[in-house]
């Protein structure tokens, strides 16, 4: 198992392929396990690199582990970077990933060659998503304090529905549950999507972010994340952006994706 100590923390990691290299950072709860497919389509391509953030699933949880801020993440990406000689990448990120990759850009610029941003949890860029994360922060909390396993029950549900959980294979409710103290710890820290103090990005700030960005949006998604996105093509310089069907678990290799890439990156040729 392929793991990489970065900032004292050791992180499990895939690569697919080769070439121009990309980058997948998941959401929460989550887990590079839930990239696999996305990555060897990806890395027909390029050279997908996944991994588990600090705390989940393959990689090390630090001790104590009671708070996880979006400067650890940024961080961690960011030596993960360097230490497999990858940058500057293409950095796909899905949900509280998007949240990290766009600081990532803003941070790290020369780490970051494009963006795709896949319905980002930038919930203070519109006031209806701001109170919507508050609630269910406090809903995750509620919850965890009478029974911690819960706690990546609860942000799934409320993020995309009873059906889509209840739908889940047993196998992945008990993946996702066990996310459970890495979800507690974001929400314990500062800077990401359900932190009590969560990133808050100046037009300023996102006008600094010149890296071509691709942002994608999917239909059945709730009208506030809709509205970020909206937000996000009016503000970055080099927007993107692209509808496609189904909800908020959008696929990292769709075409809308790898179109993109192939405009942004070098891509080796596959033998037909």
């Amino acid at each position: 198992m392929p793991v990489q100590t970065v900032n004292g923390v050791g992180l499990y990691y895939e690569v697919h392929g080769n070439g121009a290299p990309v980058l997948g950072i998941h959401g929460s709860p989550s887990s590079a396990l839930i990239w696999e497919d996305a990555a060897a389509r990806l890395g027909r391509h390029h050279r997908c690199i996944v991994y588990d953030r600090r705390g989940y699933f393959r990689s090390e949880r630090p001790d104590p582990f009671e708070a996880v801020d979006l400067t650890d993440h940024v961080q961690d990406a960011a030596a993960l970077l360097d230490a497999l000689s990858a940058a500057p990448a293409a950095v796909i990120g899905r949900s509280t990933g998007g949240v990290i990759a766009l600081e990532l850009a803003r941070r790290h610029p020369d780490q970051v060659a494009a963006l795709v941003l896949l319905e980002p949890a930038v919930f203070t860029l519109d006031p209806q998503a701001a109170a919507w994360a508050k609630n269910l922060r406090h809903t995750v909390l509620s919850a965890a304090a009478k029974n911690p396993s819960r706690a990546s029950e609860v942000v799934f549900r409320q993020a995309l529905g009873d059906q889509a959980w209840e739908s889940l294979p047993q196998q992945l409710r008990d993946h996702f549950a066990a996310a459970g103290p890495a979800v507690l710890a974001e929400i314990r820290g500062r800077g990401l999507d359900l932190s009590q103090t969560p990133l808050e990005l100046s037009e300023a700030d996102l006008a600094g972010i010149r890296q071509p960005t691709l942002i994608i949006t999917a239909q059945d998604s709730p009208e506030a994340l809709h509205a970020i996105n909206r937000r996000l093509a009016t503000l970055l310089p080099d927007a993107h952006t692209a509808l496609v069907p189904g909800g908020h678990l959008i696929d990292p290799a769709g075409p809308a994706v790898l179109d993109f890439l192939q405009r942004q990156l070098p891509t080796k040729r596959i033998p037909r």
